[in-house]
Formats: structure tokens, sequence, C-alpha cells
């Protein structure tokens, strides 16, 4: 009899030779039936997710039609609420019945710190989705890559510029399948966008303009604290951050993106999402330059508007690129001479503009488009975006935001927040992550972990 451990090889082996025209995305279609017909149905990719609740639920929800075998919370209220049975109460007429719901997921192994997670299960599980707060996705993820485990991992890729490039760079390197979070790239309406744009509708784009209304910024550091609950693990919430006191709905379980030391503010929750759209359609990956402008920065907290301008160069053929971000109180209710809603996109062109959101795409001047029939479609309609991470994981395709793909987009994102936080415009070298007229950049481009926790 073969040892467990020779199981779980030869398993995770069969699932890496598949041959990529059967497990992959083929003319569009995501074949999981045919993809393995000689496996058995208990075969399936077994996976762990770290962070269970809010993001992390839809997460377990997008990946649950697997094996999820274990997961990984700080905080075990929320672990209870997936693994043990639960109460609740309905109306039946007058009557006010109480009843147990079972739990979703009674059988699967239950950790509070990923590290032992990775250390008890790295040889029993084919992947991970980590959608912990910002400050945990690079130790999560670099220590399952380095086990050879395919990830999905929520954007941004990670806190800080340097981290994204040694993520990128490793999964490259060890040949696993990736996935950020970016939804939205999976959706139709992107795809139709990037495909009107790159047929040369509006001509040549110069400019992108990109704003989300929404805030995540502001506030002061809280004096004091008290102790945490006792299904809360606050040392190991912190993780690779400085330790500070617990002070309730403050930082966790919804507010850690406001602070430097676990987010990235608005930047980072939703420029991921939006800023997606022109680097796809445009083939951006590294700016030239970017600065950033806004209140004078907090060294706790981010702000509650920003604009931050980036230079891309020429590629393949295509003029370089203005490219302008706003959020919170910052953004424009005018873009290109358009009025615009509280988020979207517009693209400026030589021969015209384009605005769009998550759901459609408008061209201006409306007069000239006025009957306009787009190009065929060249862009395959996605499976889904978990379904893309699963066939990349059995050898097909690389997902489409995998973070070859995501990386560029993330250090972008990030970038400008460090161009904001140490207030000058920032002439950037890509490959050295090196900001060549400010070396007082460099410590907003990496940054000190503590103990246990390196990132390396």
């Amino acid at each position: 009899m073969p040892s467990p451990a020779m199981k779980r090889i030869s398993r995770r082996t069969i699932l890496q030779t598949i041959p990529a025209g059967v497990a992959g995305l083929t003319a569009g279609v995501f074949t999981s039936t045919a993809a393995r017909p000689s496996l058995a149905a208990n075969d399936k990719l077994q996976i762990a997710c770290i962070g269970t609740a809010n993001r992390a639920g839809y997460n377990i929800g997008g990946v649950q039609g697997e094996q999820i075998v274990a997961l990984c919370d700080i905080d075990e209220g929320y672990l209870n609420q997936l693994t043990l049975p639960q109460k609740r109460k309905r109306k039946e007429g007058d009557k006010e019945i109480e009843e147990t719901v079972p739990a979703r997921f009674p059988d699967v192994r239950r950790y509070v710190d990923y590290r032992e997670m990775f250390d008890k299960e790295g040889d029993k599980i084919d992947a991970v989705v980590i959608s912990a707060a910002d400050h945990h996705h690079a130790p999560a993820a670099l220590r399952a890559i380095r086990r050879k485990l395919h990830v999905y991992c929520e954007k941004p890729l990670a806190h800080t510029v340097a981290e994204v490039r040694l993520l990128t760079d490793e999964a490259r390197k060890a040949g696993v399948a990736t996935q950020v979070g970016t939804q939205i790239h999976s959706d139709e309406n992107y795809r139709r966008v990037v495909e009107v744009i790159r047929a040369g509708t509006i001509g040549d784009v110069t400019e992108a303009h990109v704003w989300v209304g929404k805030n995540w910024g502001g506030g002061e550091r809280p004096e004091g604290g008290v102790e945490p609950p006792k299904t809360l693990h606050w040392d190991l919430w912190l993780g690779p951050a400085a330790v500070r006191p617990f002070v309730p709905g403050r930082y966790h379980p919804g507010q850690w993106r406001r602070w430097w030391e676990f987010g990235n503010g608005t930047l980072g929750d939703m420029g991921c999402h939006y800023m997606d759209l022109p680097f796809w359609a445009l083939d951006l990956t590294y700016p030239t330059a970017c600065e950033a402008e806004g209140p004078p920065p907090h060294p706790e907290t981010c702000p509650e508007g920003l604009v931050v301008r980036y230079d891309f160069p020429a590629r393949d053929g295509k003029p370089p690129v203005k490219f302008t971000w706003y959020d919170g109180n910052r953004t424009p209710q005018e873009v290109a001479g358009q009025r615009v809603p509280g988020s979207g996109v517009m693209f400026v062109g030589s021969a015209g503009s384009m605005f769009a959101d998550y759901t459609g795409y408008k061209l201006f001047p409306q007069e000239k488009f006025a009957g306009f029939k787009p190009p065929a479609q060249s862009i395959p309609r996605s499976p889904g975006h978990y379904a893309e991470w699963f066939a990349a994981c059995r050898g097909g395709a690389p997902a489409a935001c995998n973070f070859d793909a995501g990386g560029p987009l993330s250090e972008a994102v990030l970038l400008g927040n460090v161009a904001y936080r140490v207030g000058k415009r920032l002439e950037w070298d890509a490959a050295k992550l090196e900001a060549t007229n400010c070396p007082e950049a460099a410590r907003f481009v990496r940054k000190e972990y503590r103990f246990g926790w390196e990132v390396s």
C-alpha cells in the first residue's frame, strides 16, 4: 500500500498533467466533467481558505464546488458559524420556532494561524484561497507558493509594491496556477469594452481617467484599548504588523482598510477593479512616473480623497498614456467634457472618447457614433472567475487575471500611495523597483515585519 504522502503526490501529479486542451478553456467553454473522466468524484481540488467572513465568505461560496478541507480564521466566532450547527428563529403563524441549522462545513480542519495550517496541511491540499486583510496577503501567499500550492488571492495582490513583485516572480518560478480577486475582469462588459478600444474605435488613446466615489480614509489612532473577545486571536490578526491594542470597531473586522499598517485606502480597495479595464484595453504594465495630491499625508490613516497621475510609455506602436485616478471627495463631476456618475472610466482618444463602468459603455460625441456596431467578439466568454482558476489548477490555460496580469496592476495601484505618502513626483524604474529621483520612497516600497512573519 502506498503511503498517504505518496497518494497525495500521485493525485496532484494527475491534476497537473491533464492535457490543457481538455482541462482548460476550450473555445471559451469550461469542460469540468470532461477534464478528468477517470477520476472519482472525491478527487476534486483540495482547497484551504484563509479568511471566512465578509469578502472571504463570497470566495468560499465561489470555490465550495470543489473540496474545502481546511478553514483558517483568527476569529473563532466566524469559524464557528461555518463549522458548527447554528440556532436560528423563524415565524410559523403566530409562533416563533427555534431550530438548529446543520453546519455548512462540519468536517473541515480548523485553524487560527495559517502558518500552522501550511505546516500541517501543505502535503494534503492542492490550493489556497487568501481573503485576509492586505497585510497578510504576502506572508500567506508566499508560504503557499513555496509549497507548490495554487493560489487565489484577493486584491490588491499584496501590501507593498515589493511584495507584489516578489509574489509574481515566485509564482512564475514555482509554476503554480494563480488568480487575483478582481472578479469584474471575468464579466462580459469588460471584454466588450476591451474589444471596442482595441479596434481603434476612438482612435489612439492618450488619456485614461478612473474615479471611484468611495472613502476609506481619515481618523486618528485611538488611545488605549481593551481585551479582545475570547474568540478573537488579536496577535495573529496583527501578524506581520507592529503590536497595538485592540479597539472595538476600529480595525477588525471592517475598518482595517483605512490604516496604512493594514490596508491601502480607497485606491487599494477599488483601484484593481476599475484600473483593470484601461490596463487591459491599453496593454499597460509599469508606469515611468507617478505623482499624487491630496490632504497632508497622515502617518496612520489613508486620505479621504486622492488624485494620482501616472505616465505610461509608448507600447508596440501605441502612444504614451496619461492616466489619472481620483477617489473619495476628489472625484470629478465632469471628465472629457461629459457629466459623469460617481464611479467609472473615461478613455480619451484621437477620434472620440468612451465612458465605461461595470455594466455598460457610451461613445462620444454621440452623434458621431449613432448606429455604432461593435466589432466581432474576439475575447471568449469567461466560464467564471473561479472556474478559470480551477481549470488552470488542472493544467489548463492560465486564468485571465493571474499574477502575471494582476501583478503589474497591483504594483501601479500601490505606487500611487507611495507617491502620495512621500509627497513627490516619482521617476520610476520598474526593473529596479526604485524611484530614481527620490530615495526616501524606498521606505514605502518595502516594509519591515515582526519576527516570525517575514517576507523575503
